[in-house]
């Protein structure tokens, strides 16, 4: 890599890292070329996945962590990233600012994405036995 060229920002889940011309490029290079480090990407569909699967672990993650996650998956795959090695993750905002994107994966309602890891919502009448009933069903031999 010898050049930035400015681009222009596709939209994207992880609005907040949507910028073609990022102000702070040259301390960018600079980080990266004094740590050896690396720059990976990630699709919508990698990002959403990778923010899904955290969730199962009780996260609430956001997209922008879903793309540091998605690299992480891939580095690791790609055994850049070594079995033993130690990571950190950042996270620095909450899934429930983007709520209607997570409703839309768990609904399987974005297109040309197959939602790898949706946990589609279940509803329930207002009503104790309702729930228990359908937490016992759910749960079956799984407790």
């Amino acid at each position: 890599w010898t050049e930035f060229t400015p681009q222009v920002a596709e939209p994207t889940f992880a609005s907040a890292i949507q910028i073609g011309d990022p102000v702070s490029v040259d301390r960018a290079v600079v980080a990266l070329k004094a740590t050896d480090g690396i720059v990976e990407e990630a699709t919508e569909e990698e990002l959403m996945n990778a923010m899904s699967f955290a969730d199962r672990t009780g996260m609430f993650a956001c997209p922008h962590t879903g793309v540091a996650l998605a690299a992480l998956f891939k580095l690791r795959d790609q055994r850049i990233i070594g079995p033993n090695d130690r990571t950190v993750v950042v996270s620095t905002a909450h899934g429930l600012k983007f709520s209607q994107s997570k409703i839309d994966y768990h609904d399987s309602k974005i297109e040309d994405m197959a939602c790898k890891y949706a946990n589609p919502p279940v509803s329930v009448k207002a009503d104790f036995g309702a729930v228990m009933d359908v937490l016992k069903k759910r749960l079956k031999g799984k407790l």
